[in-house]
């Protein structure tokens, strides 16, 4: 098929998907044509062990690609390698060669394969099983493996395939009966490696660490291989995760089918109001329960990729229904699937569909990472995934077998949403993000070094490793706390006690709230103490693999949340009064009157009632809470305006503020005059020209869209993050709006922030400058989880203080060498 004709079959999909939508109510805001690309195949490496190359052919690899083998060479000649290609570019492929080699050739080999889920490490063991090579005896040891089976792993697997959570608590912190299998080890495969971000991320790096020093304990230097999505500078990524120096591969060699790909926004609904009446849009997952249908009736395998579980079943659902009033057998076509699935009913899904039997799935993420679906026809993405990697990632799913397809992103009602349907390069032509993990913070650093030193005592030299003097800090903090005894010869732990079990690598640590059925007495998970209050605070509507509790208690002293299962027509969101105050400044850039900051505060909140809102957005009602106030160490950037920039002689009282989750009751602060689009704008590097009642909401509307777009430059969530903004701050003396990292210590968010200060403000002010609503609504400047009930909000008057901010940036930036002009 020549590339016109494929380019036609997404451009037919297309338009059966927009087929009988109105021209005034068109959603698709840009259309992109991606060519195809053929494959770079190459011979196999002279070193390849026979039987593997055999079993790889038979299994229908004629030939591997060219990254494939350059990784592999990489890792076989002893170099840690990270291979950081596109989605179906089998990256699987590059460390199975070079592992697989050496067991065979050398029966005293081990390897360790990590993944971030059970699901795809249970796939890749699939995949290496069924190649059926005798002297490779790989198994799993995760969570699910019998205790029966534990003991025959240890004694006899040469290839144990495993996820962190299971490293920390189950291997490392009984390395001596895996003895056999560290001194042989001679690789650790990290699969998926862009998704150790933020907290867990720096958990996983320290993780990695941790298992290196065991590994030399007993005399092995394995090598890293490391496996990610396109990301950002990988080399620089995979050696501060993995703690070597690491090789990139970056140029995919693998064949890809052309793809189009289509920017669709959905229509504001006249019949429906909002928060303070705002304008909502229709929502992303009934779009794409419409797109879904009308691409089951054209015949074409298609996957929705939908944020929650909820959603993907509603999603599938939806879709069904539509079918239903075309013809009953097209409805059995479409399904749900996310994790919580058993592996046959998984295994089931994904036959059906590649057999054609299904035709269109619903999904959250748990298709994103390594589950074989291969020749899809369309992918929709309803909503942002987060990341320009997962984007990609989940549009490779289209086309997997070299066809053409359909690539449809789906705006979700919030600010980046509606920036990237407005701004196709942001998505089409930037390069993607670079990952984000901080291993010194000291929230981290302590409980994994106190981890480590309890599996062996720590010596100087080792202490580069884990950060040098800033482990040195956390080390004296482990002595005064008596948990760790100082000596000449290094670091011992003093109680029989082992810490793992304490420390929580998915967050930031400490006793973890259980969150229990009250009926059964089933424990569901567990909740960060932190987190506790706005996540399953009483009537708080709590989600665990696909199904829907109501929180009827919450007891923070014995650590326990009290739940039943109920599925309401409705989803809860709670709001919060905070504070904010600044520790400490580490890094100040004055551009004229304005000031850009970076450093540690202290955020106190409580959560004091929570709103209850339909999927479409309406508000129901509002309950009162009363809960303790919490407090958050963490990291944030910051600007200050002066009053003369504001238009102002004199500071002006009046405040707003929010952090991830959470809003508050009453407003705080003056109610500021709201003014259509036609008056946006200000000259740039010019007073904002606001009078003193409307600059509460003009920052409060800055704040909101910073928050929503600061996620297009740091790999995190909106609800990884919060802010606050407050006409005086008696901090600053100014004007000040705060964004801050929403996790103890912080996730390195707001250090990203303040290095993009520029581009982040500027993608902020186009993000409201492009919204078509009047006066503010969730696609620009109202939030979900705001502090004051979205109230005051300025959508002109933040595009004005947006204004003067980039304008004194860019003047006096590039006269003060910051470079940011």
């Amino acid at each position: 098929m020549d590339g016109t004709a494929q380019s036609g079959k997404g451009r037919r999909l297309l338009d059966r998907a927009t087929a009988g939508i109105p021209a005034s109510l068109y959603p698709v805001t840009h259309v992109a044509e991606l060519p195809a690309r053929p494959a770079d195949s190459v011979d196999w490496p002279e070193w390849a062990a026979g039987p593997v190359v055999e079993a790889l052919r038979a299994n229908g690899v004629k030939a591997p690609w060219r990254h494939q083998v350059e990784a592999a060479s990489l890792a076989r000649e002893g170099k840690h390698v990270v291979i950081s290609t596109g989605t179906a570019s089998g990256k699987s492929l590059a460390y199975q060669l070079p592992v697989l080699s050496a067991l065979v050739e050398d029966e005293r080999a081990s390897a360790l394969y990590l993944s971030p889920t059970k699901a795809l490490g249970a796939d890749q063991l699939r995949a290496v099983s069924s190649l059926d090579i005798k002297k490779a005896r790989a198994a799993s040891f995760d969570g699910d493996t019998p205790l029966q089976e534990r003991d025959w792993v240890r004694a006899h697997a040469n290839w144990v395939f495993t996820n962190p959570d299971m490293l920390h608590r189950g291997i490392l912190s009984s390395h001596a009966r895996w003895s056999r299998f560290f001194r042989r080890l001679a690789f650790v495969v990290v699969d998926e490696c862009h998704s150790y971000r933020g907290v867990f991320g720096s958990h996983v790096a320290l993780l990695l660490r941790r298992l290196r020093r065991v590994a030399a304990y007993y005399g092995a230097s394995p090598v890293f291989v490391l496996a990610s999505a396109t990301t950002a500078d990988p080399a620089a990524f995979a050696s501060k995760l993995s703690g070597q120096d690491c090789v990139p591969v970056t140029e995919d060699g693998s064949p890809r089918g052309a793809r189009t790909v289509a920017l669709w926004e959905p229509p504001l609904l006249s019949e429906l109001s909002g928060e303070n009446g705002a304008p909502v849009r229709r929502s992303a997952g009934a779009e794409a329960s419409r797109i879904l249908a009308e691409l089951v009736i054209e015949g074409a395998r298609s996957l929705a990729f939908v944020r929650s579980r909820r959603g993907a079943e509603l999603t599938a659902l939806g879709a069904r229904r539509i079918l239903s009033e075309v013809d009953g057998a097209l409805a059995e076509s479409v399904a749900a699937y996310r994790s919580g699935y058993l592996p046959e009913e998984r295994r089931a899904l994904e036959a059906a569909l590649l057999s054609g039997r299904l035709l269109g799935v619903a999904t959250t993420n748990a298709l994103e990472l390594g589950v074989d679906i291969a020749g899809l026809d369309a992918v929709v993405l309803a909503g942002y995934p987060g990341t320009l990697a997962s984007f990609w990632q989940q549009a490779g799913r289209a086309g997997r077998a070299g066809d053409a397809a359909l690539v449809v992103f789906v705006a979700r009602d919030d600010p980046l949403d509606t920036y990237l349907v407005h701004h196709p390069a942001a998505i089409l032509d930037r390069p993607v993000e670079a990952a984000v993990l901080d291993p010194s913070n000291p929230y981290v650093l302590g409980p994994q070094l106190a981890c480590a030193i309890a599996e062996l005592p720590l010596t100087e030299p080792e202490v580069a490793a884990f950060g040098g003097d800033q482990a040195r800090a956390v080390l004296a903090d482990l002595v005064k706390e008596k948990i760790v005894r100082r000596r000449t010869s290094g670091w011992y732990w003093t109680s029989r006690d082992r810490p793992h079990a304490e420390v929580g690598i998915r967050g930031s640590g400490g006793e973890q709230i259980a969150v229990v059925e009250a009926d059964s007495g089933r424990m569901l998970g567990t909740v960060d103490p932190g987190s506790a209050c706005y996540a399953v605070h009483p009537g708080a509507v709590y989600l665990h693999q696909g199904s829907s509790y109501v929180v009827d208690e919450l007891d923070l002293e014995t650590g326990l949340a009290l739940v039943h299962a109920e599925d309401p027509d409705w989803t809860t969101s709670p709001r919060e009064i905070v504070d904010i105050g600044v520790l400490r400044t580490e890094e100040t850039r004055v551009y004229g009157g304005i000031t850009v900051n970076l450093g540690e505060v202290s955020v106190s909140s409580q959560v004091v009632g929570y709103l209850r809102r339909r999927p479409s957005g309406e508000v129901l009602d509002q309950t009162p809470l009363d809960l303790p106030e919490q407090s958050l160490h963490t990291r944030a950037v910051w600007y200050t305006i002066s009053a003369e920039l504001l238009g102002l002689s004199d500071g002006v009282a009046g405040t707003g503020g929010h952090r991830p989750g959470t809003e508050v009751l009453e407003p705080v602060g003056t109610g500021g005059s709201r003014v259509g689009t036609e008056e946006l704008g200000g000259a740039p590097g010019t007073s904002a020209g606001l009078d003193p009642a409307r600059v509460p909401g003009a920052l409060h509307a800055a704040e909101h869209a910073a928050i929503g777009l600061l996620p297009l430059f740091a790999t995190c969530d909106r609800w990884d993050i919060g802010g606050v903004s407050t006409a005086w701050h008696e901090d600053t003396g100014e004007a000040t709006v705060f964004v801050h990292d929403g996790h103890p210590g912080g996730a390195g968010f707001a250090d990203r922030g303040f290095a993009a200060i520029v581009p982040w403000l500027a993608a902020t002010r186009e993000a409201i400058v492009s919204c078509e609503c009047p006066a503010g609504c969730p696609s620009c400047v109202q939030s979900p989880k705001c502090g004051n009930g979205n109230d005051p909000l300025d959508k002109a008057g933040a595009v004005a203080v947006l204004d003067t901010v980039l304008g004194a940036l860019r003047q006096h930036g590039s006269q003060s060498g910051h470079g940011v002009a």
